[in-house]
């Protein structure tokens, strides 16, 4: 057994509610991990629409690791939905021309950078997730959530904004759980271990 084919949009036999996301992606800013599974309770093409104001011109980009878990409604802030913070006003009279193209003139919109969701991370029912974030790797993003700043791995993040709530390890097994990275073994190792996986002893791995 090798585990479930990785480029199959829809692994589960007649459910057409949950896909493994990197096959149904169509904007190239959007990079998605192998088996990383998105659940939307009305259609997992809603996922693009819930990546909000990425706009092309912008350039800026979505990475999302392997084996994440990726719950309907889930929302992405992306840079295009900045606004000037220190002008007088932060009203975007740039973008309707007119005359008022030269409001940006020798200034730009802020920017976050790209976005940057880790392996193995479980993100709840409604969180979003702001522009230029990074969430590490084994992280868990509670239902609701509004991750404003960078999420340690295997930490449990809530509320609003987001606040850890606790680390899901001790500091010597998440970096034990770092250095094996097992998202990144063949598939066959993985299939092997995931007993173990689901578990809770480092010493059972093989």
């Amino acid at each position: 057994m090798t585990g479930p084919d990785k480029n199959t949009p829809f692994p589960l036999p007649h459910y057409g509610r949950l896909c493994f996301l990197k096959n149904i992606i169509t904007n190239p800013n959007i990079i998605v991990g192998d088996y990383t599974y998105y659940d939307d309770f009305e259609d997992v093409h809603n996922f693009e629409k819930n990546v909000k104001y990425h706009f092309d011109f912008i350039g800026d980009k979505l990475f999302i690791g392997k084996f994440c878990m990726i719950a309907s409604d889930v929302t992405f802030i992306m840079n295009g939905g900045n606004h000037l913070t220190d002008a007088l006003t932060s009203y975007p009279f740039a973008i309707f021309g007119h005359g008022w193209e030269k409001a940006m003139e020798g200034r730009s919109y802020p920017s976050k950078g790209d976005t940057h969701i880790g392996n193995d991370v479980w993100i709840g029912h409604r969180a979003t997730i702001m522009p230029g974030v990074r969430v590490g790797d084994g992280a868990i993003i509670a239902s609701h959530a509004v991750v404003t700043k960078d999420v340690e791995p295997y930490t449990v993040v809530a509320g609003n904004p987001a606040r850890e709530v606790k680390k899901r390890f001790s500091d010597e097994k998440i970096q034990k759980l770092l250095e094996i990275r097992w998202w990144d073994w063949e598939i066959d190792k993985i299939t092997r271990n995931v007993q173990h996986l689901t578990g809770n002893d480092l010493d059972l791995i093989k």
